[in-house]
């Protein structure tokens, strides 16, 4: 198969994709306006909350077993990785660019997290269906695609959640903790800069609610340590501070998401196989509650499409952050991440971990090159730290992963076919 036919039906699925994103940009105008401001939040609930905790669960009961669980290993161990280079790389990054402490965390999650879930629902089945795939029959082609996009949907909601929102809420609070400090150093100048005469007349005033003498004591009081706390303490006590302090950071309310729990709910349906004969199956006895949820599930992948068009509608309009910066996350994503990729899942193949399965090995390269997640605006929105920003980090994040994406499965393809 030669690398334009490649080309061809690596191009398709990003077309499709370019063109429902667009759709929803347009219907989110405010001359259209039918998913303006006040709508996108009511679908974003229902994808939330419904459509992709059903798409998950039809993709992910009918195609995990305890085989595919021994074959499929080394994909949790993958988007860990990606997690931890994205990371590594942001913080360098931070370090060139001298970034300001408030898009620190935003630089980290969109370096750190890719769009693992949605760009994969779209492309994998896609690249399936297209007549010149490398990948075999369609039929068998789209179920383990969609198999895997569905496994790497609910491995990313697990990190992101924990990985992810944990380290941008410790730099959030470094970044609120700076604004306070500023702030507080502003105050202590302007006092500084206070008349005299103004201070008596301040001090005169019971409404001011001036402390007394012994209340200013109290206020300023610091307890000794003693020299127990100038001792040195081992490296395992520190290792088991910083643990704890970054556990306190993880959510685990938005950990359990619905997906989370849609996703462990579909393990236990397809381990467990009494519980399996009874909804997946043509003689499965209660086949039509599965078939229903599988129903629901079809909406997530063009609704989730339309929200990610409709809110890059943000990013047109506002232009806060740094090119330096912008380019440097394009730079970490569609570059160099996907380079380590390549080298990571060749090496793992090498060693016999990944088996024979081309799309697999596809797949887990793909992970490599995907553009941020979408989530990062959420984890963003509910920090309160850097949200126009992050507009604008999507916006050209994700024209470029058109032409990105296109580039890198038909070499992704060309070097598993």
């Amino acid at each position: 198969m030669g690398f334009l036919d490649l080309f061809i039906v690596a191009l398709m699925p990003t077309l499709d994709l370019l063109l429902i994103t667009a759709i929803g940009l347009f219907l989110a105008t405010e001359r259209i306006n039918l998913l303006g401001a006040n709508a996108r939040p009511y679908l974003n609930n229902l994808v939330f909350y419904v459509f992709t905790p059903s798409n998950l669960f039809s993709k992910l009961a009918d195609m995990i077993t305890l085989e595919s669980l021994v074959t499929l290993w080394f994909m949790p161990v993958n988007v860990l990785l990606t997690f931890i280079i994205g990371s590594a790389l942001a913080w360098i990054l931070i370090k060139i660019t001298r970034a300001p402490q408030h898009l620190q965390s935003l630089i980290i999650g969109s370096c750190a997290s890719g769009n693992l879930g949605t760009l994969l629902l779209i492309i994998l089945p896609a690249v399936c269906d297209e007549d010149n795939s490398p990948f075999g029959d369609s039929s068998v082609c789209s179920t383990d695609g969609e198999a895997y996009a569905a496994l790497s949907m609910a491995l990313g909601e697990v990190f992101l959640w924990t990985y992810v929102y944990a380290i941008m809420r410790l730099s959030a609070n470094k970044a609120t903790k700076e604004i306070d400090t500023n702030d507080s150093t502003i105050q202590d100048i302007t006092s500084e800069e206070t008349p005299y005469s103004e201070i008596c007349t301040e001090a005169l005033l019971p409404s001011r609610g001036c402390p007394t003498s012994e209340e200013y004591t109290d206020q300023v009081e610091v307890p000794s340590t003693g020299c127990e706390g100038k001792a040195k303490v081992s490296f395992l006590e520190k290792s088991k501070l910083h643990l704890k302090k970054l556990y306190g950071y993880i959510n685990l309310k938005k950990l359990f998401a619905p997906a989370t729990i849609s996703a462990i709910i579909a393990f236990t349906v397809g381990i467990v196989s009494p519980i399996r004969k009874l909804l997946i199956g043509d003689d499965a006895p209660l086949r039509a509650i599965y078939s229903s949820v599988s129903l629901i599930g079809e909406a997530a992948i063009p609704c989730m499409t339309l929200l990610i068009g409709g809110n890059l509608l943000r990013g047109l309009k506002r232009s806060e952050v740094g090119p330096l910066i912008v380019l440097g996350i394009i730079a970490i994503r569609y570059i160099i991440s996907p380079l380590l990729g390549i080298v990571i899942v060749k090496a793992a193949n090498h060693f016999g971990m990944l088996g024979s399965d081309s799309l697999y090995q596809f797949t887990l390269m793909l992970q490599y090159a995907l553009p941020p997640a979408m989530t990062v605006g959420t984890i963003s929105q509910l920090l309160k730290t850097g949200e126009s920003e992050c507009s604008v980090i999507m916006l050209w994040t994700y024209v470029v992963a058109s032409f990105s994406l296109t580039i890198w499965s038909t070499f992704f393809m060309w070097l598993v076919a």
